[in-house]
């Protein structure tokens, strides 16, 4: 059974799969095409942070953060190794797209990039009607990044 807190960050297991995440992002992308927030990035107000955890084991991270206007974005979507398709990120997306409804957002968008290791990601996103379009924020276009929005 899972069960998902909001973090505050200070857990060593939050700060270890956040700096997987990280990893991750700079193994996968081209240099200056990494927007992944670091632990200082993710601790500013407009941001909140979920965790997921099967008992005392951390399954996974995310964030919603509010631009204003009715626009949130989803940042540092992550499953632990040790939890993939086993429900976590399914779990974790439903929730934050609910919050962000509760909250009165109208759009939820994601920036993420290309290539074989985003596809799972990507392959959640659209089951849950992300579609892709324009870029938004202060996200620049480019040949590596895409861009996804759902309505609320």
């Amino acid at each position: 059974m899972f069960d998902i807190r909001v973090d505050d960050l200070s857990g060593a297991a939050t700060r270890e799969l956040l700096a997987l995440h990280l990893a991750g992002m700079h193994a996968s992308s081209p240099p200056g095409h990494v927007f992944a927030l670091d632990l200082s990035g993710l601790q500013a107000p407009e941001i909140t942070v979920w965790t997921v955890w099967h008992g005392e084991d951390i399954a996974a991270i995310g964030a919603l953060k509010e631009h204003g206007n009715g626009l949130g974005e989803l940042k540092s979507m992550r499953t632990h190794p040790r939890y993939l398709r086993r429900g976590a990120a399914a779990l974790l997306l439903d929730h934050m797209i609910a919050e962000a409804r509760r909250r009165g957002l109208q759009t939820l968008s994601l920036e993420t990039g290309r290539g074989p290791a985003f596809e799972p990601a990507l392959a959640l996103y659209r089951t849950r009607g992300f579609v892709q379009g324009d870029s938004f924020a202060d996200y620049t276009p480019s040949a590596f990044s895409q861009f996804f929005h759902l309505r609320l």
